[in-house]
């Protein structure tokens, strides 16, 4: 695959009778701002979805109103703050440089198609996006959640909302899902190469003198496994394909899962206390890297870079690295443009003899 050449950044969505096809990423959702107010609008509708918490509405809005959400809202906007960028949250940052990125590629590779964002939770919502996308001339539309690893709380709410959009279109859209990538070669690739580039520029850790790499990926509670949720395995499946791509052994990478909520059980090991355990055992250096995030964000900037340190250090630990999400790096807009150009097939998208997306 060949990288962009040229640059089009600027391009607006424009009726156009080529640009039947549609590319939609979506990510879960961020505050406007990092407010009281606003972060507490977010969470709201972030924590109304049933399938994110299952438990009865009206019990469950009660406790939500009264006593989450006036509490919760203030302290979640100071976190916020202190990740907030110039740009704004980081991510809308990210996940607008993707869409530039990915764009770019399938530009330079013949594929006359729109490619945007929304977010599941906050704005720009799927409804809204789906709307824009049809006045722009789209009759079919790829819907890719960025969320590697599929889960009824992500993926499947994410479709949720897509499709109930559509029930208000008369003139409704042919629509194509993602519904996980987690073991895809590409994707695999793009998380090595993000590691390899952080250690070529920090220093790789000293394996053989007890240094570890850990895995943390965002967790559920153990219940959505129990029920039949793919999720906990696609991340192993993730850990382990990544670990072999590094050259790693169990002992070395350790797989972990962070942002437990509540007192229910969610899948294990809990992230804070594995790197709380492994300063009090004199691990020196620890790098954390969280695959399943494909851009950074709260729960990676604060939770991880500062709370999960934070235990990591002062339980005795001296050398706390937090990789930094794929984010933007070429190597995962290659594999995002590999992915899509792969769902796309058959579809009207190229105005010229195919190129080297698809093999």
């Amino acid at each position: 695959m060949r990288l962009p050449s040229r640059f089009d950044l600027e391009r607006p969505l424009q009726s156009s009778t080529a640009h039947r096809v549609a590319v939609l990423l979506i990510n879960l959702g961020t505050p406007d701002a990092p407010t009281p107010r606003a972060v507490g609008r977010y969470l709201a509708e972030f924590l109304s979805d049933p399938r994110v918490v299952e438990i009865p509405a009206l019990l469950w809005q009660l406790i939500l109103r009264l006593m989450i959400l006036p509490f919760r809202s203030r302290a979640s906007a100071k976190k916020y703050a202190a990740v907030w960028m110039p740009e704004g949250s980081p991510l809308r940052v990210y996940t607008e440089k993707q869409v530039d990125g990915l764009r770019q590629l399938l530009h330079a590779n013949d594929y006359t198609v729109l490619v945007d964002y929304a977010m599941r939770y906050g704005t720009p919502n799927i409804p809204a996006m789906l709307n824009q996308l049809k006045l722009a001339g789209a009759e079919r539309v790829l819907l890719m959640p960025m969320y590697p690893q599929y889960s009824s709380s992500t993926t499947a709410t994410a479709f949720d909302a897509a499709f109930h959009a559509m029930k208000r279109m008369r003139n409704q859209l042919e629509v194509r899902t993602v519904r996980q990538y987690a073991d895809h070669p590409a994707y695999i690739a793009a998380l090595a190469a993000q590691i390899h580039h952080y250690w070529h520029q920090h220093g790789r850790p000293d394996f053989a003198a007890g240094d570890r790499l850990v895995l943390s990926f965002h967790g559920v509670p153990k219940r959505t496994l129990d029920l039949g949720d793919p999720y906990h395995d696609q991340c192993q499946q993730t850990g382990t394909l990544l670990m072999h791509a590094l050259e790693l052994t169990p002992v070395e990478c350790r797989v972990t899962f962070q942002s437990r909520f509540g007192r229910a059980e969610w899948l294990q090991p809990y992230t804070a206390p594995t790197l709380k355990e492994l300063g009090a055992a004199g691990v020196r250096r620890v790098d954390v890297f969280c695959p399943g995030f494909t851009a950074d964000c709260l729960e990676t900037i604060e939770e991880i870079g500062m709370e999960v340190r934070d235990e990591f250090v002062h339980a005795g630990g001296k050398e706390f690295h937090r990789i930094p999400c794929v984010n933007a790096a070429p190597a995962f807009v290659a594999a995002l443009g590999e992915i899509v150009a792969q769902h796309l097939q058959g579809w009207p998208v190229q105005t010229s003899a195919p190129a080297a997306l698809v093999e």
